[in-house]
């Protein structure tokens, strides 16, 4: 890997969902880099500034001064990580079903990057078969390596109530679902050295399933 400095997490996506998520890894210990293809939202989180109702500019000054917290827009950085989470947005496209195109480019150029031992897990909400059926196939096509046996893949839903101080992404139940049992605890040790509670699921379908649900049941209360 040579002599450059190894980001513990990669967090492709600097929205709503990517920097609180950002913030406690970062305030965990770990090192962390946020990765978005809007430079000038890059230019912002290195000066300190954020963007993001939950996370203040004092605080984002403080983990990129303090915990070393950085954002930039070149994928190849991705290569010297050890986890690359996807926190992009899936939004409704006009036949209002979810526009997967996104997470599909940033799988391309993540799978382009990827060597044994990388973690990927997919944040972005979506439908259930999503990580397998989209997300896998194009990460082996695109790196040449098998997942599951030489990199490990998991969904976990973001669960992100912008504006709650009660429920935080730290103290918010996580869950976590891999393609095989090695993947989920790869992705619940990741997630439990910054979050509180980590909820293990046997597969990125229940994973995917329960964001579904929590969302169904959010609109019938709302309505």
């Amino acid at each position: 890997m040579g002599s450059a400095a190894v980001t513990d997490v990669a967090i492709v996506g600097a929205g709503y969902v990517g920097v609180p998520l950002a913030q406690v890894f970062a305030e965990a210990g770990r090192s962390v880099l946020l990765l978005d293809v809007n430079a000038e939202r890059v230019a912002m989180l290195n000066r300190g500034e954020s963007y993001i109702e939950d996370v203040p500019s004092e605080t984002m000054k403080r983990l990129v001064e303090e915990q070393g917290l950085r954002a930039s827009t070149d994928f190849d950085e991705l290569r010297d990580c050890d986890a690359i989470l996807i926190a992009l947005p899936t939004p409704l496209s006009k036949q209002r079903e979810p526009d997967l195109s996104i997470v599909r480019g940033a799988s391309r150029e993540i799978g382009r990057r990827l060597r044994a031992g990388h973690l990927v897990v997919l944040e972005s909400t979506t439908y259930p078969g999503t990580t397998r059926e989209d997300v896998l196939p194009i990460l082996e096509e695109e790196s040449g390596l098998r997942a599951g046996e030489d990199f490990h893949v998991a969904f976990s839903p973001e669960r992100i109530d912008p504006g709650r101080t009660d429920w935080t992404t730290k103290t918010v139940p996580k869950v976590v679902g891999g393609i095989n049992e090695a993947s989920t605890e790869a992705a619940a040790q990741l997630y439990g050295s910054a979050i509180e509670n980590i909820h293990r699921v046997s597969t990125p379908e229940a994973a995917e399933l329960t964001k579904l649900l929590e969302n169904i049941f959010r609109s019938v209360n709302i309505a």
